[in-house]
């Protein structure tokens, strides 16, 4: 088995970390979790076929409200595929580089099925849609955690939203069926540090949340951190609200709220 330096051997067990920063007390499993990065250059070296079978387990394993199991994911493996989304995702060469790709949708159509073949009302809504996406992406975190803990690698592609309806002519996805992210998968060509977060006290509040100047000056503090991070690793944004500033500026992907819709989707 691929094993990083980071790759959980014995689930469960307390140990001292004093060199670990914010924390006194960590374990294998949160050392995963707190060692993710997101790895955009991977070996040529293949998934085999039973780890994704037990990365899928693992994310099936996701809680899912009411056990609806709203998710599914379409592996990718025709070169040609691959080579026309990395089109659609704005040019992103890993989509064909990596040596797994997996689609991830929101999937309510077996459910629909199940009601057609009972002729009973499939009802849609905002919240049925809201289901779908929350099952799907916890499906594929828990996906993500157990790839790593094997050694791979891993990157979220929210460029496979770019254009909806040549995606849908690619993958032909039916009524029900919403592709919502992209996978890369593979073993790490490249050595990559960990981006630091906001700190836990800028996101963890007891009871209310905080006032403004509270939030803006724990957003400031992270800046300092931040640019020394975006410094280091040859990037040219000064800090974190430079960047959060830019990019919501203006509005994306305007076009999919229609295509989920036509896709049979309800924001109702």
């Amino acid at each position: 088995m691929i094993r990083r330096r980071f790759a959980v051997r014995a689930f469960g067990r307390t140990k001292a970390r004093p060199d670990h920063p914010g924390s006194t007390v960590m374990n294998d499993v949160v050392d995963l979790l707190t060692a993710h990065r997101s790895v955009r250059r991977f070996k040529s070296d293949p998934v085999p076929d039973k780890h994704l079978e037990a990365a899928v387990r693992a994310g099936q394993q996701a809680a899912t409200s009411s056990n609806i199991q709203a998710y599914a994911a379409i592996r990718i493996t025709d070169p040609a595929v691959r080579d026309r989304l990395v089109s659609l995702t704005g040019g992103q060469e890993k989509v064909a580089a990596c040596p797994l790709f997996l689609t991830i949708c929101g999937d309510v159509r077996r459910h629909r099925l199940l009601a057609a073949r009972a002729n009973v009302t499939h009802a849609s809504n905002l919240e049925g849609f809201m289901l779908a996406v929350i099952d799907a992406t916890l499906f594929a975190q828990n996906m993500v955690v157990a790839f790593e803990s094997m050694g791979y690698g891993t990157c979220y592609v929210g460029g496979l939203r770019n254009d909806l309806s040549a995606l849908h002519e690619v993958l032909r996805t039916p009524a029900g069926v919403w592709p919502l992210f992209g996978l890369c998968v593979g073993t790490p060509d490249q050595d990559t540090s960990v981006r630091p977060r906001l700190a836990p006290r800028t996101v963890l509040f007891d009871d209310v949340y905080p006032d403004d100047d509270a939030v803006l000056a724990a957003v400031d503090d992270y800046d300092r951190t931040i640019a020394d991070w975006y410094r280091a690793n040859g990037m040219k944004t000064p800090d974190w609200s430079s960047r959060i500033r830019r990019h919501f500026e203006e509005l994306h992907r305007t076009g999919n709220s229609a295509w989920y819709r036509g896709a049979g989707a309800s924001f109702e």
